[in-house]
């Protein structure tokens, strides 16, 4: 049996469908099963990182799991793991992470880093899934593109490497339920590295209507993202993009040395999230 959490989330999703198209028994951790509409073949359990008194009986009869990074749970989540014999734990980690600084490098790192840490120091087996630029990062501009054909960002020429939530789900799933990923620290990116005045006019071509980005100045995105996002990751977000302007995204083959096919491309994502944008 493998546990899931962030179940319902753009990754944790993919995970539970490929667990259960390779033949897995997959518990699905959420906190509304009612709502979850997850396959059929998952056991769908209730269940809250945050809430420790949950664990327990989700962690009962499970082999290994794919953990969701929550400040402050891991310790928690990794008690109730080995109490209840869990052996392997797969972390959706961040490609922040720096492995060689005594210091992380932002918030995001340092928020990952921790629980990293608390895993390996669990002695549990463990592999870190880190991807960069997740491509569903384009569902920020579902509202600007279903009322208009101009998305207004900051950073136009800001690049990125977009990867398929799909390939980070096959990923995880590998170093669940195949051996010899123990220790291992997966960079994952997509193929190609891209503007993202390049990533909003291949969303346009895929919703079949042109679009084109827009630059606005950084204070005025700032000021929109952090009313929904916390302040200093808007601002590591920002500095990110600013540093990346003018620059080729990292590009790693990860995901192609992993499961034996090339990464997707930010083409075929649009492609199979058109309909979100139309």
């Amino acid at each position: 049996m493998i546990l899931v959490t962030g179940a319902t989330g753009n990754v944790g999703r993919n995970v539970v469908e490929q667990l259960l198209a390779a033949g897995q028994q997959v518990r699905a951790l959420t906190r509304d099963p009612d709502r979850a509409s997850l396959p059929a073949g998952a056991e769908v359990v209730r269940g809250d990182l945050s809430e420790p008194g949950t664990l327990p009986p989700a962690l009962q009869g499970v082999t290994a799991a794919f953990l969701y990074a929550v400040p402050g749970t891991a310790p928690a989540f990794l008690k109730a793991a080995k109490d209840a014999g869990v052996r392997r734990v797969v972390l959706l980690s961040s490609i922040a992470v720096d492995d060689d600084a005594e210091v992380q490098p932002n918030p995001i790192a340092a928020l990952h880093a921790v629980i990293e840490d608390a895993i390996e120091e669990s002695g549990l087996e463990r592999a870190f899934v880190r991807p960069g630029a997740f491509a569903t990062n384009a569902y920020q501009w579902q509202g600007q593109v279903k009322t208009g054909d101009v998305v207004r960002l900051p950073f136009g020429q800001a690049a990125t490497a977009p990867i398929h939530e799909a390939d980070i789900a096959a990923v995880g799933v590998q170093a669940l339920i195949s051996d010899g990923h123990d220790g291992a620290r997966y960079q994952l990116t997509g193929p190609r590295s891209l503007t993202l005045s390049d990533q909003v006019r291949i969303v346009g071509e895929a919703a079949g209507r042109p679009l084109r980005l827009e630059e606005v100045p950084p204070e005025v995105a700032r000021q929109a993202m952090i009313q929904r996002v916390p302040e200093e990751i808007v601002d590591t977000l920002m500095d990110l993009q600013a540093r990346s302007v003018g620059r080729e995204a990292l590009v790693t083959h990860t995901v192609e040395k992993v499961t034996g096919r090339p990464a997707r491309t930010f083409a075929q994502w649009a492609a199979d999230h058109a309909d979100d944008f139309r």
